[in-house]
């Protein structure tokens, strides 16, 4: 699982003054506004006792612990401890980690990692949301969202995967009877993303599609329907159909729970049937396409996806997915996997839990020693990286030997 990112964790309309817990990366966020509406993200891990901040309240603009009443502001430092004496001070380490968070696209996106503002990637660019029907433009967006068993890599890949179109969706927009698929290549606007474009073969239409599709003729010849499908890091999957009627986009932020359990949030945009009549139709076509994806990739394995090039096979179609495999471990090399350095234990054996370290503890240098859970490890050192770049080199170096 990648940090250093940006993760649209949850839908905007959904963070309130009530405080709402989060899990991305197996870190548990604790999620709230300011009465000024302010969004914040705090780790949701109070460092007295570790209760769960989220069962708490708002008092002012800091959040107040359920368990000893604690209150932290919205930068984490604590600034009541209700049984402290009159004149006794509140130690450096009581404090909490707090991240960085934007609203955007109707979410609000929380930054898990330690990078400066400068070094961060940017939250990718839906342009769509710029032209919707609630604004006075063409597009109509339904939300929802859906609980995968898998890990959000093998999900993420599906997405993007064209081949498998015929066989998992036949019936839907699937069309066995055509399941090859024409080269293309790769469209990257820049180190964050990739695309790919194709035309894809429907099969003839059903219910609605057919009544209000080209009469008289041969519907077992409907033309091919272009369609893009790419990735967005860390964990975003971009669908374009462009069908007859209109454009049909639809954005996953495929949220990782844990490395087997994902929470998918969804948006689908459309410049057709822009009525609210249409919203029910709408949501059930994109829950069946998850329905339909959920009980094979469940099953794939191993659950995680390979850091091995050659651990699978590759055939052309799976350019898109190569690349996302080669970007990932570059990022890899970086340091920028989520690892034990970003857990605290317990005596018991696997009672644990993820505290990623935030932007506090670079920007601070004072603060350096004043954190109850502690980082286990270090970031890979620059020469320690350039050696995982010089392995993974010389692996690929005699997988074309091979």
């Amino acid at each position: 699982m990648l940090k250093n990112f940006w993760y649209a964790v949850e839908f905007a309309d959904r963070v309130t003054t009530k405080p709402l817990r989060a899990t991305c990366l197996g870190q548990e966020l604790v999620l709230y506004r300011t009465p000024k509406g302010r969004p914040v993200a705090l780790s949701d891990l109070c460092v007295h006792r570790g209760a769960a901040l989220s069962g708490g309240w708002v008092k002012n603009d800091s959040i107040v612990c359920p368990y000893h009443g604690w209150e932290y502001e919205p930068d984490g430092a604590c600034v009541k401890i209700p049984a402290n004496q009159p004149g006794r001070g509140i130690p450096k380490k009581a404090r909490v980690d707090s991240y960085p968070v934007e609203e955007r696209y109707g979410f609000v996106w929380v930054f898990l990692g330690d990078l400066p503002a400068e070094e961060r990637p940017p939250i990718p660019v839906w342009p769509e949301f710029d032209d919707l029907v609630t604004n006075g433009g063409r597009f109509k967006a339904v939300t929802g969202e859906y609980l995968w068993k898998s890990n959000y890599e093998r999900i993420l890949e599906n997405g993007c995967d064209i081949a498998h179109t015929p066989f998992v969706h036949s019936g839907s927009f699937g069309n066995p009877e055509r399941p090859d698929v024409e080269e293309y290549e790769l469209e990257i606007p820049d180190e964050w993303s990739a695309f790919a474009t194709v035309r894809l073969h429907p099969p003839a239409p059903k219910g609605i599609w057919a009544m209000v599709g080209r009469r008289g003729n041969n519907l077992k010849e409907r033309p091919p329907v272009a369609t893009t499908a790419g990735w967005m890091l860390p964990n975003m999957i971009k669908l374009h159909v462009r069908l007859p009627l209109g454009n049909l986009i639809i954005y996953d932020t495929n949220i990782p729970i844990d490395e087997t359990t994902t929470l998918v949030k969804w948006v689908a945009l459309r410049d057709f049937f822009t009525g609210n009549w249409a919203d029910k139709n709408a949501i059930q076509r994109v829950e069946k396409i998850f329905g339909q994806d959920a009980p094979v990739v469940d099953k794939v394995r191993p659950e995680l996806l390979p850091f091995d090039l050659g651990a699978e096979l590759h055939v052309k179609s799976d350019l898109i997915a190569v690349h996302y495999r080669r970007r990932r471990q570059e990022l890899a090399e970086q340091g920028w996997l989520l690892g034990d350095e970003d857990r605290i234990m317990g005596d018991v054996p696997r009672r644990e839990a993820t505290v990623i370290a935030s932007p506090a503890r670079r920007e601070n240098p004072e603060l350096a020693r004043a954190w109850v859970h502690k980082a286990k490890g270090e970031h890979p050192t620059v020469a320690e990286a350039e050696r995982l770049g010089q392995a993974r080199r010389d692996a690929e170096d005699s997988e074309e030997q091979l």
